[in-house]
């Protein structure tokens, strides 16, 4: 007996059920209810300028809010006064609308709302990656309706990213929605009050410093945002959080190592995939060598290198490499670090940590540099050689000098005994620079030592400061 295709009324009745504002003229409660990311105020103005004849893109990492972005946009459009029957929702992952072209999904909402007229209309086409060849669809839906806004999102960040750069080159607009910082977890759990602004200073990117007034509970947020903080859902529900690993594990790393990056660059071992992104969480921070690598898991070094890019487009991971504490004389480096996009990934395929465990200092590390990488324009670097190593430097790709350099440390040691910072303070010296920064667990302070001024802040309060920095420079706010 041969299947029989769904028919139009029901897929009428489908795209009605997901666009309720049609018949109330508002967003679900459940979505509206929810707080909205820092982001949308950065990607709300993306949407709303109809004055660029372009489809706009969200990509990110899986369960980060790209969704709950979607409809928070949507309520903006509605609160904003744009008619309601002219704005439409379409999650491409419904089986209902299998392999259905979006320029014919566009004429069934039209259909379906009774607005004929294609003009004027914002449409929101969610997980765009399960749809086939979607960059040629949506690049001839731009093409062909020049006064309607499109907008999709999808999770294989990887793919999206690969198919908007080939396909879209002045078609489409890239929005990436990254893991939540330390600054959206606070914003988030409505922790705003723990936070105050510092009277330290320090110019290593920072156009503020901030301080806190209980550095106890915002350390123990810190924790918990290392162990959970990626991810809104999960932030807000103890359920999950007793059991990480089979939300986080089965529903964002398989889902990206199993289906996404296979199905993209045909990886045909995923085992084998799966097996080195393992052993890169569990050593997340620490450095290693291709060779290493290819040693410990017994993989050749270009399969390695080839996997190593791929996690890094799906945003998994970030690759950071080596210099010398005199980076003017640059040699070839062969060892490099791999950091974590996201702590909490290491406490869904392995456990959560506590405070006093072995790991907690990498994972610190681990959680500093990705609130650094949410800055597109910043490329972080750490230094080594023969007699020692400094965890974070900035380098001046102009004229390869060192504009500053920080010590990540979940320790209060070198603020007791300054002068055990020995690698830190010859790299100073061997690059002319006279300040630093120290991360601590809870001591704040400046302390001047040989001429050179050392800067000690919290890790938490750090971590915090940079994504609260990050986001106003998108904004604008700062220069």
């Amino acid at each position: 007996m041969p299947l029989q295709p769904f028919s139009e009324d029901q897929i009428l009745d489908r795209l009605r059920f997901e666009n309720p504002w049609w018949l109330t003229g508002a967003v679900e409660n459940y979505y509206t209810s929810m707080t909205r990311r820092m982001y949308f105020e950065l990607f709300k103005p993306v949407v709303s300028d109809t004055d660029i004849r372009r489809a706009v893109v969200l990509m990110g990492p899986r369960r980060v809010g790209k969704t709950v972005m979607l409809y928070h946009t949507i309520d903006h459009l509605l609160e904003s006064g744009h008619n309601p029957l002219k704005i439409a929702f379409v999650s491409i992952e419904t089986p209902i609308y299998n392999n259905m072209a979006l320029e014919h999904m566009f004429a069934l909402c039209r259909k379906a709302s009774g607005q004929n007229d294609p003009k004027g209309w914002f449409v929101f086409f969610d997980e765009i990656q399960y749809l086939k060849d979607w960059e040629v669809h949506l690049k001839s839906l731009v093409d062909s309706y020049p006064n309607t806004r499109f907008i999709v999102s999808g999770s294989a960040a990887a793919a999206l990213k690969y198919k908007s750069n080939e396909s879209g080159a002045g078609r489409f607009t890239d929005f990436m929605l990254p893991p939540l910082t330390f600054h959206e977890y606070i914003h988030l759990k409505q922790l705003d009050m723990l936070i105050t602004e510092s009277n330290l200073s320090w110019n290593g990117g920072l156009q503020k410093i901030f301080s806190t007034h209980n550095i106890h509970e915002l350390n123990q947020h810190f924790i918990n945002y290392i162990n959970y903080g990626g991810y809104p859902e999960v932030i807000f529900s103890e359920k999950i959080q007793n059991n990480p690993g089979r939300y986080i594990r089965s529903d964002i790393v398989d889902k990206v190592l199993l289906r996404d990056l296979p199905g993209l660059y045909g990886v045909r071992d995923v085992q084998e995939l799966n097996s080195l992104f393992t052993a890169i969480a569990y050593n997340s921070g620490g450095e290693i060598s291709l060779e290493e690598l290819s040693k410990n898991a017994g993989i050749q070094k270009n399969t390695i290198k080839r996997y190593l890019e791929y996690l890094e487009a799906a945003f998994l991971i970030r690759v950071v490499h080596k210099i010398s504490n005199k980076p003017k004389h640059f040699q070839r480096a062969t060892h490099f670090k791999i950091y974590l996009t996201n702590p909490s990934l290491r406490s869904a395929l392995f456990s959560p940590l506590h405070v006093t465990d072995a790991a907690m200092g990498n994972m610190v590390e681990t959680a500093i540099f990705s609130q650094w990488m949410h800055r597109a324009w910043f490329t972080p670097y750490y230094a080594r050689w023969a007699k020692g190593e400094v965890d974070m430097v900035k380098l001046n790709n102009r004229n390869f000098t060192i504009d500053w350099a920080m010590e990540i440390k979940w320790s209060n040691h070198f603020y007791d005994k300054p002068g055990d910072l020995k690698s830190l303070l010859q790299f100073l010296r061997d690059n002319e620079l006279k300040t630093a920064l120290i991360t601590t667990i809870d001591k704040s302070a400046s302390k001047i030592l040989d001429d050179i001024k050392l800067v000690y802040i919290p890790a938490a309060v750090y971590a915090y400061t940079v994504g609260r920095n990050t986001i106003l420079l998108l904004q604008g706010n700062e220069n």
